[in-house]
């Protein structure tokens, strides 16, 4: 059975920072994508960071140079350090690890960011 967790949302003050986790088991195929998506209260879900299975990265202009992605391939672990957290940064974040041809997410853990 795939279970996904994440973990390490709360409440933080504006500038503050928080590190977000994510741990997948149960998958037999090789992860090649993980992605941390986030969705605000009345907004679509939006992509926040990307990490291929090389090493590169992609990340939302809305947060580039404020959050980093990075994973522990050996534990299927990804990670989200968040610095310099803004208001608008609240919302639910989501786990996504994909293997070539599945796709596995996570209950979603809330970043509240008070100003």
């Amino acid at each position: 059975q795939v279970q996904v967790v994440e973990s390490g949302g709360g409440l933080v003050q504006a500038g503050g920072s928080l590190r977000l986790s994510c741990t997948a088991s149960g998958i037999s195929q090789s992860i090649v994508v993980m992605d941390w998506y986030r969705q605000a209260p009345g907004k679509q879900r939006e992509l926040v960071a990307r990490i291929f299975s090389g090493g590169s990265t992609d990340y939302a202009k809305s947060v580039k140079g404020r959050f980093t992605i990075s994973t522990d391939n050996a534990e299927n672990t990804v990670y989200l350090q968040m610095d310099s957290l803004k208001p608008e940064d609240t919302a639910v974040y989501y786990c996504n690890q994909r293997t070539r041809i599945n796709e596995y997410w996570g209950q979603g853990t809330q970043v509240t960011v008070s100003s």
